[in-house]
């Protein structure tokens, strides 16, 4: 079971060193839905109450055989000798956060997304690697808060073994996974695929969205690449984790963590949803087109509310431009939301960045192969810092 994380993509048949060792193993990946917002909430009380979920979660793993083999924030990695014993340790989970959350005012309840894979692993000492784990972290990743998501391998082993339906979710695109994998929610207490009971689920009922926080809160999604050219990826993400990182550094704004806003990258869902989902009342979302030196940039604040643009602007110039653009865009949005910053942080916001763009460039395709890290993607790579 894995709760929370972008953990790194492992791929490849030879790790360093002697014989690689593998198995077959069930593997079970799990997150805190909204667990930045939370945070920001509470920050204390989230982490106290974080604690306390997984001391019991972690007695219902062992009582279903399972072994941690990791936690990263509010994430953990879980390996079972048996998928039955995986899903029904998630069901259980599932189950007992719900009664857990009962008691405590909508705004302040934490729910598990849970992926479940069936599939072959590496084992590296106590670790475990490979593209078990990686599909099973990626179906975490689109499991609604409070419910359980398994690939189709996974289900072929439950069916008619569990007390469990489950619903076909189809071929799914997951994020660092080179083909399709097969989905299937599991039909818990609301019937669709969530623990949380429908008539009160503040995360997916339209009709009863989130408690905002009492400053702007923003979730930075990712910018589209217009270049036309795939490997161009890498700098559209880049100049949107930047913004991000800006408009972070502002202490009137709330601003959704990179790995919360970035799980929609690819995705085609409405603002409205994702503003709900994150617990956000504006969404930005842009795209970038580069060619040669030239950059353009175009940027849109939305409404969650009601899906209404705030602001909208285009902004183009030289590579060398880059930092100013991204510094244009933060202002726009600053003063859209009608945030006032302090002289101090004034200076420490907006201070002029300068630097090479040939130099930005690298960084940003360095930060890239360091987010997807796998054996594939660095074997043989060689870099010519001296190429236009």
């Amino acid at each position: 079971m894995i709760l929370k994380g972008d953990f790194p993509d492992f791929k490849g048949s030879h790790l360093s060193g002697s014989r690689i060792e593998r198995r077959l193993a069930a593997i079970l990946a799990a997150d805190v839905a909204g667990f930045s917002r939370l945070m920001g909430l509470d920050e204390v009380g989230t982490a106290r109450t974080l604690r306390e979920h997984r001391v019991v979660s972690d007695a219902l793993v062992a009582k279903h055989g399972g072994r941690i083999v990791k936690t990263t924030g509010d994430g953990v990695l879980i390996e079972f000798p048996s998928v039955v014993d995986a899903v029904e340790c998630a069901v259980a989970v599932q189950a007992v956060m719900a009664e857990r959350n009962d008691a405590v005012p909508h705004e302040l309840r934490m729910y598990y997304r849970i992926g479940i894979n069936l599939g072959d692993i590496l084992i590296e000492g106590n670790d475990i690697l490979g593209d078990g784990v990686n599909v099973a972290a990626r179906l975490e990743g689109i499991a609604e808060p409070g419910g359980i998501c398994i690939s189709s391998s996974a289900y072929e082993q439950v069916l008619g073994k569990v007390a469990v339906e489950f619903a076909d979710l189809g071929e799914q695109l997951l994020k660092n996974i080179n083909r399709p994998v097969r989905a299937y929610a599991a039909k818990l207490r609301d019937g669709i695929g969530s623990a949380i009971p429908a008539a009160s689920n503040p995360v997916v009922d339209a009709r009863k969205p989130l408690p905002l926080p009492d400053k702007p809160s923003v979730a930075v999604l990712p910018f589209q690449n217009m270049s036309g050219d795939p490997e161009q990826e890498y700098f559209a993400d880049g100049v949107a984790e930047d913004v991000l990182t800006m408009l972070s550094k502002i202490p009137e704004l709330l601003v959704i963590a990179r790995n919360s806003s970035f799980a929609f990258k690819g995705q085609t869902k409405d603002v409205r949803e994702i503003g709900r989902t994150l617990g956000v009342r504006y969404v930005l979302e842009g795209s970038v087109r580069k060619a040669g030196n030239r950059v353009r940039l175009v940027a849109q604040l939305i409404d969650c509310a009601d899906g209404t643009h705030m602001w909208a602007d285009r902004f183009e110039g030289n590579l060398n431009d880059v930092f100013e653009l991204q510094d244009q865009i933060a202002q726009d949005i600053v003063a859209a939301l009608e945030v006032r910053l302090t002289f101090g942080d004034q200076a420490t916001v907006w201070r002029k960045r300068a630097g090479s763009a040939l130099v930005y460039e690298h960084f940003l395709k360095g930060r890239k192969l360091y987010r997807n890290f796998a054996k594939h993607t660095h074997a043989g790579q060689e870099f010519n810092l001296n190429e236009p």
